[in-house]
């Protein structure tokens, strides 16, 4: 259920959902996002994704049975930390569960366990990083993987006047297409491509904050080029 207005104890002003294809910085877990979010009313440039403007107190995740995650607003300790799934640092709001250590991204920990009917699954190790493997179990595509390609060539647009313009889909454009070009070997990393196309639509859009079908058909109609 996504709500009109909300509040958010970090921030003075009431936060209204919108939706805006430009890509911006949350200020609750500071990753990338995209599309729906909650921004303030007023002047102020505070931006939320849907997932960390609603947060649920806890959760529980089917990789982790003993775990019980806790929403907390900023990392606990001293001591750096990462996302269990996509290896990324945690910098802001993050599902912590305190018995075993584990960290989950808001967005990250919302990521689809199946795609296709079953053709391609949700893997999690007991290293860092998940990722979708397909059926064959031929073919995985690393959640970590799809941020590095996607989400942190954002980093500096979310800061730039382009930004703010609604200039996000060519951005996406361009960072799929020059993936692409790295990736254009024949055989098997092609039929990689093909079985991991799908579930790269929904893990960036998973990742992103924002599974609509705005995006997912974008990134669909990018990977068939």
């Amino acid at each position: 259920m996504k709500y009109i207005e909300i509040s958010d104890t970090s921030h003075a002003h009431n936060l209204k959902f919108e939706y805006a294809e430009a890509p911006f910085k949350c200020d609750g877990c500071k990753e990338a996002g995209i599309g729906s979010r909650y921004k303030c009313g007023g002047e102020c440039d505070f931006e939320l994704h849907t997932h960390c403007g609603m947060p649920s107190p806890t959760i529980a995740h089917p990789f982790y049975h003993k775990c019980s995650f806790q929403f907390m607003r900023r990392p606990p300790g001293p001591v750096a930390r990462y996302c269990n799934a996509c290896e990324k640092d945690v910098s802001g709001f993050v599902y912590h569960c305190r018995l075993c250590g584990f960290d989950l991204h808001p967005c990250c920990a919302k990521l689809p366990m199946m795609i296709d009917d079953g053709e391609i699954k949700l893997c999690g190790r007991k290293g860092r990083s998940w990722s979708y493997i397909s059926s064959c179990k031929k073919y995985n595509l690393h959640v970590a993987c799809v941020k590095e390609m996607l989400v942190d060539s954002w980093h500096e647009i979310c800061y730039s006047e382009s930004s703010r313009k609604g200039n996000g889909i060519p951005s996406l454009r361009f960072a799929l297409q020059a993936h692409n070009h790295k990736k254009s070997r024949k055989g098997k990393v092609e039929k990689c491509c093909e079985v991991a196309g799908l579930a790269l639509q929904f893990v960036i859009s998973a990742v992103l904050g924002d599974p609509t079908s705005l995006i997912v058909a974008l990134v669909g109609n990018l990977m068939s080029k």
